[in-house]
């Protein structure tokens, strides 16, 4: 548990809110660095097939752990919405 929250910690860190102005994607450095940081986790822990394309999507493969067939997708946000303000701790 207390590697779960290490890594929690050290991902609410990177500065991912949006920048409206920026009709790139990723449209933040901050952005791009969490993405980076996240692949090189991904690499660490074994997964295949780990890439990051100029668009900021990470994609890599996980083997099942089961016997049969189930869905093989999973999407997970990196950045936040404008309209939701960062809070100072």
């Amino acid at each position: 548990m207390e590697q779960l929250i290490a890594r929690f910690l050290r991902y609410v860190r990177f500065e991912t809110q949006s920048n409206p102005a920026n009709a790139h994607c990723p449209s933040t450095d901050g952005q791009r660095v969490l993405a980076q940081q996240l692949k090189e986790e991904m690499i660490a822990l074994g997964l295949s097939d780990v890439t990051l394309d100029d668009n900021g999507y990470l994609m890599a493969r996980l083997p099942s752990n089961v016997e049969y067939d189930v869905p093989a997708i999973a999407l997970l946000p990196t950045w936040t919405l404008r309209r939701m303000r960062l809070v100072k701790m």
